[in-house]
């Protein structure tokens, strides 16, 4: 075999295994999302730039949002005894043998009128309560002069008169039932009941 001849099989042979892993390499998985390459471009041919892709149209709506309920539609959705299970209307508390409000007492009035402002259907039984201590005739009108006390700021606050009445129930209905002095303390109050809406 002659010499040239060697070079030419060797320079073929070259050219072979370059065009091979050429093969190959167009054959591996092009990377996500990369574009594919176009054909050699010649001399003079247009170069041509793919458009931008259109801005995504924002999601479709999955439904329409279920508005959640504020607490006056709750109120105003409910029937007496679940307004009374959960009043908005907040007792007051007095010491003892006392029918004077504090200053925690007229906080909470204020935020009962507030209230009954917004409700002016409403009416409203204020309840005198007493804690079992003394005799059930001291205790009666000690509760009644507790929720007339009451009923008194209210009316100072603008509250009408004729959406409130009082009644005493002196020591017989305790809200706590224990003997000591947490339990008087929660006993003597003025209780609220809505009696219509």
């Amino acid at each position: 075999m002659s010499k040239s001849h060697t070079i030419t099989s060797r320079l073929l042979l070259a050219a072979l295994t370059v065009a091979a892993a050429g093969c190959a390499a167009k054959t591996s998985p092009d990377v996500q999302g990369a574009p594919s390459p176009g054909p050699p471009l010649s001399a003079g041919s247009p170069i041509s730039v793919p458009a931008p892709p259109a801005p995504s149209a924002p999601p479709a709506p999955v439904g329409e949002p279920v508005p959640v309920p504020v607490r006056d539609e709750v109120i105003v959705a409910s029937s007496l005894d679940d307004l009374n299970r959960t009043s908005p209307l907040q007792p007051v508390f007095f010491a003892l043998d006392s029918n004077s409000l504090d200053q925690t007492a007229q906080t909470t009035l204020d935020q009962n009128a507030a209230v009954l402002r917004k409700h002016p259907s409403w009416a409203v039984m204020i309840e005198g309560h007493c804690d079992e201590r003394g005799t059930a005739e001291y205790n009666l009108p000690l509760g009644e002069r507790r929720a007339v006390a009451v009923r008194a700021h209210l009316i100072s606050l603008g509250i009408p008169a004729s959406q409130i009445q009082v009644v005493s129930y002196g020591k017989e209905f305790p809200f706590d039932p224990g003997h000591d002095e947490a339990a008087w303390a929660k006993n003597r109050r003025a209780h609220f009941v809505i009696t219509a809406q």
